[in-house]
């Protein structure tokens, strides 16, 4: 999962609100440097590092409190500092030393992506009535919006619906319509994904239902245009996890990602760790 999303992390930045010609490239032959921002090829963003607070915390069984959970935003951040956040909550966790500062400071209004970018690992929950709560309680930090909320419950459900086998891929757009009503998941999105969570999410699900192969999902995330690093990372956390989906991403993208202190080794060694909480 954790792999995964990284991937579709890394991949997608390259193609984030670029171009038409840029979009053009989207053909899984390696990263590329995006024309505006410095991020280089192969490194992920603050979608994946925010995911691996998320990851940490569920694999240290912290107790799953506002507190535990900022400070591990915080230190996720404070530990591998990097671009890619949102301009102003970059400055804000620059200036934000400890889970205390962050949470008496931070402004948790927003409605778009940041809480359902990092939501697929808690998918491995058992109960859906403990991942809706759990993805609630981490929205609520940055996200204290129905809208926010709703896309990372959405996010977290995708992952576990395939976990737990509850039902044939083509199913899982009315299976999210039940359980978080109210955003039409199950019907197409078309068009340039936009800044609010719900939208990547839709998008996401869009990319998973009709294939199955990851290449093609991954490939399908970029060509919506917008904000689709976000897409590709949750339709990749959730679509790895599918018997559906043959797991086919390119060796030269698994052996391009990064592998700092963070990167591609100690993604797949959370990745194990994460995995074995969920109860067969």
């Amino acid at each position: 999962m954790l792999l995964e999303l990284a991937i579709g992390d890394a991949y997608g930045a390259g193609f984030e609100y670029a171009s038409k010609q840029v979009l053009e490239r989207n053909n899984l032959s390696g990263y590329f440097q995006h024309p505006r921002y410095r991020t280089r090829p192969g490194q992920y963003t603050d979608d994946t590092q925010m995911s691996l607070a998320i990851a940490e915390a569920i694999v240290a069984d912290d107790p799953w409190t506002p507190l535990n959970l900022a400070r591990r935003f915080v230190d996720v951040f404070h530990r591998d500092p990097r671009e890619g956040y949102a301009s102003r909550f970059y400055a804000f966790l620059q200036q934000t030393q400890t889970g205390e500062q962050f949470l008496a400071h931070i402004q948790p209004v927003s409605d778009r992506s940041g809480a359902a970018m990092r939501a697929s690992p808690i998918g491995i929950f058992t109960t859906l009535e403990e991942v809706l709560k759990r993805a609630s309680i981490q929205a609520q930090l940055t996200h204290n919006t129905a809208a926010g909320i709703s896309a990372a419950q959405a996010s977290a459900l995708m992952t576990h619906y395939f976990l737990y086998n509850l039902g044939a891929k083509s199913a899982l757009g009315e299976f999210l319509d039940r359980h978080v009503p109210g955003y039409q998941w199950s019907e197409p999105w078309q068009g340039e994904v936009g800044a609010k969570g719900w939208m990547s999410v839709r998008a996401a699900v869009t990319a998973v239902l009709p294939h199955t192969s990851l290449c093609a999902i991954l490939q399908d995330c970029i060509s919506f245009g917008g904000d689709v690093d976000t897409v590709a990372t949750i339709a990749l956390a959730a679509a790895s996890c599918s018997q559906e989906v043959t797991q086919d991403l390119p060796q030269h993208l698994v052996d391009g990602l990064e592998n700092e202190a963070y990167g591609r080794d100690y993604l797949r060694q959370l990745d194990t760790k994460l995995l074995e909480k969920v109860q067969r």
